[in-house]
């Protein structure tokens, strides 16, 4: 043992259900929020702001670590793992002339954190990297 130590960061994510119940989850690389059936519809805060309503297939938050995996394969950037930041990632989302997005990943700083309130608030699922979270009725997730 030579006695280095590698640190990689963590999402901290807390999820808020329908019965006012909540739990709490790490992630080395990324968690989702999708919708079973049907188009998603997500109102989206950065740092408690409003920053769009969004509608398609889910949104996918990741670390740099997990830059390079799931968020990676939905168009996502490669972040530098010496960078302390988040990424949003959309998964297939809609845009026309009724719905628009921003339809690029967006990348936070480290005192920012993004709040995904589903509307519908019905068969909505959670992954926590890649490990599916089948919780009760999802009010807010705050990443």
């Amino acid at each position: 043992d030579s006695g280095q130590s590698v640190s990689y960061p963590l999402l901290d994510v807390q999820a808020t259900y329908a019965d006012a119940t909540s739990a709490h989850y790490l992630a080395l690389n990324e968690s989702t929020l999708k919708r079973l059936n049907g188009t998603m519809r997500t109102e989206v805060y950065i740092k408690g702001d409003f920053f769009e309503s969004f509608r398609g297939d889910g949104l996918c938050v990741s670390t740099p670590t997990g830059s390079t995996a799931y968020s990676k394969s939905n168009g996502g950037a490669v972040i530098h793992p010496r960078l302390d930041a988040l990424q949003m990632t959309e998964i297939a989302s809609i845009n026309n002339r009724v719905f628009r997005t921003l339809s690029s990943p967006i990348i936070t700083a480290p005192d920012e954190w993004v709040t995904l309130e589903p509307t519908g608030r019905d068969d909505y699922v959670m992954t926590v990297d890649q490990f599916v979270i089948n919780p009760p009725t999802i009010k807010q997730i705050t990443v």
